[in-house]
C-alpha cells in the first residue's frame, strides 16, 4: 500500500527530530557555544575527543580563532569542554536527522510504498535537509575569520530553513493523512496565507534579534524605554536609514516587537472571520489552538525581553515559536484544497 501509516510516522519522527535540533541549536546560541568546534568533519566529527590529549588538541585549535582571542582568552580546558558539548550535540543530531530521512526514504522507494507526488515532495525535503546542513557550516565559518560571532544574516537563514524544512515535512504528512478535497472559503484561505508569510518574516527578525544580541537592550514593555514608545537609536544607529532595521540592534528589536502585535492581530482576525463561516470540528480545534499558542508566544516574548533573555526563557520562546508555526501550518492545510 502506497503512502501508508509508516510513511506518516517516518515524516512525523523527522519533524520531531528537527524540533529537538532547533531546541539544542537555541541552547547552543544562548550559551555562546556555536564556535567551539572550529572545523567540519562529516564522519570523524561525530566522535568527540576521547582523552585529555585529544581535548587539548581541540582546545588549541579553538585558541587560534577570534572568539578565544577576543572574548574567551580566560577559558581553561573545562570551560572549553562545557561549550563544546552543545555544539557537538547539535551537529550529531543534524547527522542523525540526515540518516533518518534518507534511509527510510530509500526503503520506501525500493518497496514502492510512495506515490509519485510524495516521491517528488520527499526529494525536495531531502534537498532542504542537505541545504540546512550546509547553511550550518556556512554560518559557523562567518565567525572564524575576524569577528568572534556569526553573521546574523547567516544565522537567520540557517534557522528559517530549519523551520521551513519542518513545516514542509509536516505538510507532506498532512497530505497523506488527509487526502480528500474539501470546500474552502477562498478569502479566509488567502488571509491565512498572508498571515503565514508574516509569521515567517517575524521568525526571520527573531533570528536577527538573536544574532545581534538585540534582546539585551530596551528591556521595557510596552515602551522601548522609560517613557518612549520608539527609542531614538532605532533611527540613528546605522546609516543609511534602512540598515537600522536589518543591522541595528535597536531597529531590529523594534521590528520584531511591533510585528508581534501585527501577527497577533492577524490571527485574531482569522479567528473572527472563521467564526462567520461553516467549519468542521478539526478546523475549529486548530483555530482555537492557534489563538492560544500565539497569545502564549506573545506573553513569553514580553517576559523574555523584560528579564533580559535568561537562557531557559529564551529557549522556551524559540520552542513555542516552533509550535506556533506547526499549528499555523496545520491551519493552512485545513483551509486549503
Amino acid at each position: 500500500m502506497k503512502d501508508n501509516k509508516k510513511v506518516i510516522y517516518w515524516l512525523l519522527i523527522g519533524c520531531t527530530l528537527i524540533f529537538i535540533m532547533v531546541v539544542v541549536g537555541g541552547i547552543t546560541r544562548l550559551t555562546h557555544s556555536g564556535l567551539s568546534i572550529s572545523n567540519y568533519k562529516l564522519i570523524s566529527g561525530t566522535i568527540p575527543p576521547m582523552n585529555e590529549i585529544e581535548w587539548q588538541e581541540a582546545f588549541d585549535l579553538y585558541k587560534q580563532y577570534p572568539e578565544y582571542k577576543k572574548l574567551n582568552n580566560h577559558f581553561n580546558l573545562q570551560d572549553f569542554k562545557d561549550i563544546y558539548f552543545w555544539e557537538w550535540l547539535h551537529r550529531v543530531i543534524g547527522r542523525f536527522i540526515g540518516l533518518v530521512f534518507i534511509i527510510p526514504f530509500l526503503y520506501f522507494l525500493f518497496k514502492k510504498q510512495l506515490t509519485k507526488p510524495t516521491i517528488k515532495k520527499s526529494i525536495l525535503l531531502l534537498f532542504l535537509g542537505g541545504f540546512q546542513g550546509f547553511l550550518g557550516w556556512y554560518m559557523v565559518s562567518s565567525g572564524l575569520i575576524d569577528r568572534p560571532d556569526v553573521s546574523h544574516y547567516r544565522l537567520a537563514l540557517h534557522l528559517t530553513t530549519a523551520f521551513i524544512t519542518f513545516s514542509f515535512a509536516l505538510w507532506i504528512a498532512l497530505d497523506i493523512k488527509y487526502p480528500t478535497k474539501k470546500e474552502i472559503n477562498i478569502q479566509l484561505r488567502n488571509l491565512i496565507r498572508f498571515t503565514y508569510i508574516l509569521l515567517i518574516i517575524q521568525i526571520i527578525w527573531g533570528a536577527f534579534v538573536a544574532g545581534l544580541d538585540a534582546g539585551f537592550i530596551h528591556n521595557f514593555w510596552p515602551l522601548m524605554s522609560d517613557g518612549k514608545l520608539i527609542h531614538e537609536t532605532v533611527y540613528i544607529e546605522q546609516n543609511p536609514l534602512w540598515r537600522n532595521f536589518v543591522e541595528g540592534k535597536s531597529g531590529v528589536q523594534f521590528i520584531h516587537r511591533y510585528m508581534a502585535y501585527v501577527v497577533v492581530a492577524m490571527i485574531v482576525l482569522i479567528w473572527y472571520k472563521a467564526k462567520k463561516t461553516k467549519l468542521n470540528t478539526l478546523q475549529i480545534k486548530s483555530l482555537k489552538a492557534l489563538l492560544l499558542v500565539v497569545l502564549l508566544q506573545f506573553t513569553l516574548g514580553v517576559f523574555t525581553l523584560i528579564l533580559q533573555v535568561p537562557v531557559a526563557l529564551g529557549v522556551i520562546h524559540q520552542v513555542v515559536a516552533f509550535f506556533l508555526l506547526a499549528v499555523m501550518t496545520f491551519v493552512l492545510h485545513r483551509f486549503s484544497k
